[in-house]
Formats: structure tokens, C-alpha cells, sequence
């Protein structure tokens, strides 16, 4: 089952409230908060359309540029510390930059 909605680039979960019975989801990919809801898979899908193109929208009647989804910079990622020493150990102990690292560990982690 996929979980995922896109419109235009964006991508928005889809989520269930058992408390509210309600699906609800949010644009996932970039900062801030753009979230929607829906009774049906249907109406969920719509409403993410709409939550999507209004943000566009009011991004253009503000003059400033929209978020770009999946812009290459992962925020606020936790690790160990111990994990941190030993990748960073890794990617020196390999010539490798710790981004060329990274990426090459997460390609192998998601098989693309």
C-alpha cells in the first residue's frame, strides 16, 4: 500500500485517526506545516491538491519562493556520538567525504 500522495513534486502522507476517523496527512519534504484532511481516500487526495496549490498560490501573491521539496539538505538528523566518530572515521579512513559517505551508505540502505 503507498502511503504517499504527490502533486506537483510535493509529496503528502496518508494517515489514520481511529480517535477522530478522519484520514489526515501533511507535505512532507519540506519545513513549516502544510497539512490536510478528508473523510475518503477521495477527499483526502483533494484536499492535498488544494493544500498544495494554495500554498503555490500565496507564494506567489507574496513575491517569495515556494519551499522546494527534497533541496539536498536533511535538518536536524541525531545520531550517536559514538556513530558519528566512527562514520567519520569511515568516510577518512576511505578518502570520502562524509556527504559522499552519507550518500553512498543511503543508496545502499534504499537500494536505488
Amino acid at each position: 500500500m503507498n502511503n504517499t500522495l504527490e502533486h506537483k513534486g510535493y509529496h503528502g502522507t496518508v494517515e489514520y485517526s481511529a480517535e477522530d476517523n478522519i484520514l489526515h496527512g501533511k507535505v512532507i519534504g519540506i519545513t513549516g506545516l502544510i497539512s490536510y484532511d478528508g473523510e475518503s481516500l477521495i477527499e483526502l487526495t483533494a484536499c492535498f491538491i488544494e493544500a498544495v496549490d494554495d500554498y503555490l498560490s500565496s507564494c506567489e501573491a507574496e513575491n517569495r519562493e515556494p519551499m522546494i521539496p527534497y533541496c539536498g539538505k536533511l535538518d536536524n538528523v541525531t545520531i550517536s556520538p559514538e556513530l558519528h566518530k566512527d562514520f567519520v572515521l569511515y568516510s577518512a579512513k576511505n578518502n570520502k567525504r562524509v556527504n559522499e559517505a552519507l550518500e553512498e551508505a543511503m543508496k545502499s540502505y534504499i537500494a536505488v
